[in-house]
């Protein structure tokens, strides 16, 4: 052979003995040249298929070799195809060989030349040749793999949809050696890949069976390969298969029955084991199918023989002194394990147990590749239920690898402490990784601070550990803590505003702040929560609002555009909330109109010139604080892990799943995100509102539908009259409700805390009888309702109703439980004929509203004021200015003293002592009652805040309410409204 390359191998040395790259192109093109030369062929030379008949065997070979060298350097072949297919075309192997090759190198499957050659390639691939060589011909078994490894490596779908046939029929054929079969399940293999839909799953099953009952272990590696590939693709086609994947398995694991040559340091075939349990995961549901009643026969011994096979892996895998053995042995191990994981909760528990004891055992070892795959194994492992207790065990180990040389073994231990984690042991863990971070590389330190802001937030029982986490955080490492990180604090403080979360977060970030070196992260969340809730500690020792904007403000000369745009936002509202704040707000607002940044421009110019072109009651409403943040989608900082780590990861699966505590604050807030619906529904419907707030005369008809004939209605020379009347029921125990010549509706009612006693009385007026009387009230989700009245009352058919003879009366009976909070009294219809034929429908509403189930609550002035300010918000309060009517008298003392009255025995208000510097104001407390309750049995109940503020020279009065609920808000204002316009 060497004297037969001798040119190419003087070509190769000349290569590599250039000593420049310009020195080698040269060495090439002169080749190329020569070679270009010698295929060029006279008229006389040239063959049928375009080659040069003149070159020898030897001349053609050695110049097709360097054609295929010099494209493997890099350079680009364009000619010499003809003599390729030439060499294919050969009856000889040492041609053929070099044809084939080059023809996988040099050549496409969409080039125009491969037509030609299709024939040559189908008669190797399927037509038998001698066993034995004779003259160097090729024998059938390297005749077709040639030509197998060639169709794999040619790429095109003409190509693949001609030979896809043959290359089945070479691999089922009885007659195609081992080796064949082995090439010929690659290279179907490559051209399903290629092509996803060549392969029809119930056509091909029968064969895929029929190949994994062959006894050659190499044959069935590479079948396996195929099998695994398809069924990816497909999986239900093939599941019919996975009787036989066991039995191969049990054979491989129980029995040890392997050749020879295929025994990998006493491992039996260990390629092959990894493929079956691969294509084995594809299947988590077959271990419950198979335990089913009613399964296939055999199906259950097939599951047993599995259960048993994998319980051997796990038991008889070992450490070992043969580092080539223990690769081994323990891929097929993860491989085990990786199969308990697809099988979830409905595997073995001891399997698993065991599992977990042996990972436990590979993670504390000294080779750095068995301690990885161990600890990414068991963080899989850690999802399934009932794995928790036994992991744990483990957890001093996996902070010990947190701190390993390898980085990658440190990537896999925060990994496994990620998805370890619960709410038994987060603080412990995310105080070692606080305490590590420090330590830890920068190439980890940012997934580092990424997992445990998720854990912190995951499993804080108490947020205020939350926050001081994140505040560590940013201490320790604040160049890696992302935006989206201290939004999430943000939002997560707006978002929770019971307790005393937004006071302690405003006070820590304030301290955080005030020395002059702070990083810039925490500027930006300090300068963000203090203008949201800075209020709340703006009257304890150095918090103040001047304070507060010292404190930021030294940070201005250090910040980036991005922070000094907060900044700027924070110096309005702090302007708003403080008179002290102005002077120092506004110049730096005046220097920033200049400013070269356009943001910070533009919200200087704009802030600055608010309050000359709005009233200050708009520039307030403006600069409230922000209303709560949708929660409903994904955490931000969860879809950053996604981003980061794949759809794959345990800890994306981990971060995924609401831990106990997220689904505890869910709960919690889950009648506020009701309320917020509610809200939603009912502003669509707000252009359609009377002139007053609650009106006695409903715009509906509850019950039927309106009467077709002509009706008389509501004469409007009694509407005021009704409004008052209305008005003095909303805050006394009985009264007239409606009164005209015919008939007369008079109301008393009482309450007790969530459940109200109503009477309603009809009578008639009249001298005649009035017939078909019938009174239908409205059916409402906030309250449960039961009626009681005159048998007939309630009869809303063509000639149902009651007959009330003259002078004499109706009786309806109510008994309510209020449900929710609401802001409309329920409507109440009335309907009946005078014995003229004439027919009276009377649209009204009973005096049913909210504040008819307070209950009033005395607090003492600091009370009242902290709970004033943390129910702050747009959601939460309704103001509006009421002026007095033009003939009412001026507002004195004696005036407030009816408005006080009115508050607090109309309204049912606890009078808060010592909130009321002036004799303007009233300030009071109550709570809401309700029927509904929360999920420990509780009846849920709502505060109540009101604030009345009168301004004698202008003759009106502003009215103030603050709740937790929306809806209580709007109804108290609006009862309260009206009471005053009458008082």
């Amino acid at each position: 052979m060497s004297t037969q390359a001798r040119g190419l191998q003087n070509f190769i040395s000349d290569l590599r003995n250039a000593k420049s790259k310009e020195e080698e192109k040269g060495r090439v093109d002169k080749e190329l040249a020569n070679i270009r030369k010698k295929f060029t062929a006279t008229p006389k030379q040239l063959g049928d298929d375009g080659s040069n008949t003149a070159l020898s065997s030897y001349q053609r070979k050695k110049y097709v070799w360097k054609l295929v060298y010099i494209h493997i350097l890099g350079y680009d072949v364009d000619f010499g195809h003809p003599e390729i297919l030439a060499l294919v075309r050969s009856n000889k192997y040492s041609e053929k060989c070099v044809g084939y090759t080059a023809l996988s190198l040099l050549l496409r499957g969409d080039d125009p030349l491969m037509n030609a050659i299709l024939g040559t390639i189908r008669k190797d691939m399927t037509t038998p040749q001698p066993a034995s060589a004779k003259n160097n011909a090729p024998t059938t078994d390297t005749a077709q793999s040639l030509a197998l490894c060639s169709i794999a490596s040619l790429s095109g779908l003409e190509l693949i949809q001609t030979l896809h046939a043959e290359v089945q029929h070479t691999l089922v054929a009885k007659s195609s050696t081992p080796n064949v079969k082995k090439k010929a399940a690659l290279c179907l293999l490559r051209l399903v890949r290629t092509s996803p839909k060549l392969v029809s799953g119930r056509e091909f099953a029968p064969h895929m069976a029929q190949l994994l009952q062959d006894r050659h272990l190499g044959v069935l590696t590479s079948c396996m390969s195929l099998l695994y590939g398809l069924a990816s693709q497909n999986p239900r086609e093939y599941e019919s298969l996975i009787p036989y994947a066991v039995h191969i398995l049990g054979m491989l694991v129980l029995k040890k029955a392997c050749a020879r040559e295929y025994l990998y340091y006493r491992t039996p075939s260990p390629w092959l084991q990894i493929k079956l349990l691969k294509y084995l995961q594809l299947y988590p549901q077959a271990l419950n199918s198979g335990q089913e009643e009613g399964a296939p026969k055999g199906t259950k011994e097939h599951i047993a023989q599995l259960s048993n096979v994998v319980s051997k892996i796990l038991t008889e895998t070992d450490v070992s002194d043969s580092i080539n053995k223990s690769n081994a042995d323990h891929s097929v191990l993860f491989e085990a394990v990786n199969l308990l994981v697809t099988w979830g909760s409905a595997g073995p528990p001891q399997l698993r147990e065991g599992g977990m004891k042996l990972l436990g055992k590979f993670i504390s070892v000294r080779e750095p590749n068995i301690r990885y795959l161990g600890l990414l194994t068991m963080a899989k492992l850690a999802q399934l239920e009932g794995t928790a207790r036994s992991i744990k065990k483990h957890q001093a180990t996996v902070l010990v690898s947190l701190k390993d040389a390898d980085i990658s073994v440190r990537r896999r231990a925060l990994d496994l402490l990620f998805v370890m984690c619960d709410t038994d042991n987060a603080e412990r863990i995310v105080d070692e990784l606080v305490a590590h971070l420090p330590m830890a590389d920068a190439a980890i330190r940012e997934e580092m601070v990424l997992k445990i802001a998720i854990l912190a937030e995951k499993y804080a029982t108490d947020l205020r550990w939350y926050v001081d986490t994140i505040l560590k955080l940013i201490s320790i490492s604040g160049d890696h803590v992302s935006d989206p990180i201290w939004h999430r604090v943000v939002q997560i403080v707006t978002n929770h505003p019971q307790g005393d979360l937004q006071a302690y977060t405003a006070a820590t970030l304030l301290v955080a702040a005030s020395p002059r070196r702070c990083h810039e992260t925490a500027v930006r969340v300090a300068a963000y929560v203090l203008g949201e809730f800075g209020f709340l500690v703006a009257e304890r020792p150095g918090m103040s609002g001047e304070e507060q904007f010292r404190i930021l403000h030294q940070h201005w000369a250090t910040s980036d555009e991005h922070t000094r745009s907060i900044l700027v936002s924070t110096y309005a509202k702090l302007a708003n909330l403080y008179e002290e704040c102005r002077p120092l707000v506004a110049p730096v607002f005046a220097r920033c109109k200049n400013s070269v940044e356009v943001e910070i421009q533009q919200r200087s110019a704009e802030y600055a010139a608010m309050r000359e072109a709005f009233n200050p009651e708009a520039v307030e409403d403006l600069l409230r604080e922000m209303p709560p943040f949708e929660d409903n989608k994904q955490s931000a900082l969860e879809q950053r892990l996604r981003e980061k780590e794949g759809d794959d990861s345990a800890a994306v699966a981990k971060a995924a799943r609401p831990s106990a505590e997220q689904r505890k604050r869910a709960a919690q807030s889950a009648a506020a995100a009701r309320a917020a619906e509610e809200v939603a529904a009912q502003q669509s419907a707000a252009a359609n509102e009377q002139e007053d707030p609650i009106s006695p005369i409903s715009d509906g008809s509850p019950g039927a539908d309106p009467i077709d004939k002509p009706t008389v209605g509501i004469p409007k020379d009694v509407i005021p009259a009704m409004r008052k009347a209305f008005s003095n029921l909303c805050t006394t125990p009985s009264g007239v409700l409606f009164e005209n010549s015919v008939l007369q509706v008079g109301v008393k009612h009482e309450y007790v805390g969530a459940q109200g006693r109503i009477s309603v009385f009809f009578g008639n007026l009249g001298k005649g009888s009035l017939t078909h009387f019938r009174a239908i009230v409205e059916e409402t989700s906030h309250l449960r309702m039961q009626k009681q009245g005159t048998e007939g009352l309630f009869d809303d058919g063509e000639e149902g109703g009651c007959t009330v003879a003259a002078r004499t009366q109706a009786k309806l009976l109510l008994l309510v439980e209020v449900a929710a909070p609401f802001d409309d009294a329920p409507a109440m219809r009335i309907t009946f004929e005078t014995e003229e034929g004439e027919i009276h429908e009377y649209p009204l509403r009973l005096p049913i509203v909210a504040t008819c189930f307070l209950e009033p609550v005395t607090l003492e002035a600091a009370a009242f004021m902290q709970r004033w300010r943390s129910l702050e918000g747009q959601d939460r309060e309704c103001q509006e200015v009421v002026k007095t009517p033009p003939n009412a008298p001026k507002i004195d003392e004696e005036y407030m003293k009816r408005i006080a009255h009115i508050i607090t025995k109309g309204l049912k208000f606890g009078r808060c002592a010592g909130c009321d510097p002036t004799p303007w104001t009233v300030s009071g407390a109550s709570t809401f009652k309700t029927g509904a309750k929360d999920a420990n049995g509780n009846n849920i109940n709502v505060g109540c805040l009101v604030r009345v503020e009168a301004n004698p020279a202008a003759g009106a009065f502003r009215v103030t309410t603050r709740t937790l609920h929306p809806l209580c808000s709007k109804a108290v204002k609006n009862v309260a409204l009206v009471s005053i316009k009458l008082a």
